[in-house]
């Protein structure tokens, strides 16, 4: 039963995360380089905001919005 704990332990330390251990390494040299894939999403979530609020902006102006307060039947 030993042996398998330690399979498991050997399948986890020796593959599984060798490519947070080489981001624990890079970090030393470089932390932008280490965060780079957080950066890039930080990129992407600010540009999909600007988008929306761009699209919020274009309906609000067109009058697009149903904004009654009694559009359901249990507001009334």
């Amino acid at each position: 039963m030993k042996s398998f704990f330690e399979g498991i332990q050997t399948i986890f330390v020796d593959f599984l995360f060798l490519p947070f251990d080489a981001l624990r390494r890079f970090e030393l040299e470089s932390w932008f380089g280490a965060n780079i894939i957080n950066w890039i999403f930080m990129i992407i979530c600010a540009i999909a905001m600007v988008y929306w609020i761009k699209q919020l902006k274009l309906h609000k102006a067109n009058n697009d919005e149903y904004q009654d307060t009694t559009a359901h039947s249990f507001f009334k």
